[in-house]
């Protein structure tokens, strides 16, 4: 989707014009894709612009950066205030979110340590990532023939640009198919995740989604959609999924910040019942959920002020 201009960026500890906020053409982040990042979202609630679990976000920005031997100039709190002061700065009432940090311009080479950390964070309009019906009518997946990479190759457990050249091969290969999405397998044949998101399958009464061990990101969604499938009754649990195992599922669902959650109406040609309850109730009660209309999930939102 392309993007629409905000009329601010925060960029190293202050507020930017948006057409300002510029990188030198040899920063070391865009020659060997070091750096980590965030995807939020920000929705319209009675009481103003809410982040959705922003704290959250930026402590696992700050883990991501730890297994990448980054050392973040700013504290989680001091990048939540960054955040707010960003979105009100916008005026936007709800808006998707992307804080970076990257290793900046001054040094080139493989050796990261000499090199400066810079911060950035922007917010603009953004709609549903995998298509405004995508709840109710579903997407069509194709396993990609992109294998994801484990945890001895490229951390997957750390948010990290260059992780993502991974899915962007993935996403295209799926995209020039006619496809929708992608699914991605490891090394062992397991499900591990989409794109950029995470997967839930129901079999016989059960919710299962690919652990970390299987090359999946710890997804703040995920944690949110498991917490709500619980209180609303289903035994949902982390486990190995084949991708034999998707094709007879009973229903499936991908859930991230950009995609909320999105039912599965195919895998491979092969239909999956869609939408499907477990779904559907998930699905409609995280909706109501990010826009703080829930009184037990109260907070996870995060008001801007």
């Amino acid at each position: 989707m392309p993007i629409t201009p905000t009329s601010k960026i925060w960029m190293n500890g202050e507020l930017v014009d948006w057409d300002a906020a510029q990188i030198h053409v040899l920063t070391h982040s865009l020659h060997y894709g070091m750096g980590v990042f965030e995807g939020i979202r920000a929705y319209e609630t009675a009481q103003g612009p809410a982040v959705f679990r922003l704290t959250d976000h930026m402590e696992r920005l700050h883990r991501s950066a730890r297994i990448m031997m980054m050392e973040l100039p700013y504290s989680v709190e001091e990048l939540v205030e960054a955040t707010k002061d960003v979105v009100r700065a916008s005026g936007l009432a709800s808006c998707y979110i992307r804080p970076i940090a990257y290793y900046g311009y001054g040094e080139m080479g493989l050796n990261t340590l000499p090199c400066s950390i810079d911060v950035a964070i922007a917010c603009w309009p953004w709609g549903a990532y995998l298509g405004d019906d995508a709840l109710t009518k579903g997407i069509r997946l194709k396993t990609s023939s992109w294998t994801r990479h484990d945890h001895n190759t490229m951390p997957p457990a750390a948010k990290t640009t260059g992780n993502y050249v991974n899915s962007s091969l993935a996403k295209v290969e799926a995209l020039k198919a006619g496809y929708d999405e992608a699914i991605m397998l490891n090394k062992a044949g397991l499900v591990s995740e989409c794109t950029g998101e995470n997967v839930f399958v129901a079999r016989n009464g059960v919710l299962l989604s690919p652990p970390l061990s299987a090359g999946a990101l710890e997804g703040i969604t995920q944690d949110s959609v498991m917490t709500i499938a619980r209180d609303l009754g289903y035994d949902c649990q982390l486990g190995e999924l084949t991708r034999s195992d998707v094709y007879v599922a009973d229903e499936m669902f991908l859930c991230g910040t950009a995609a909320e959650v999105s039912a599965v109406n195919s895998l491979d040609d092969r239909a999956i019942p869609c939408p499907g309850p477990i779904t559907t109730a998930v699905g409609e009660e995280y909706h109501r959920a990010i826009r703080g209309q829930v009184d037990r999930y109260k907070d996870w939102v995060e008001h801007v002020g």
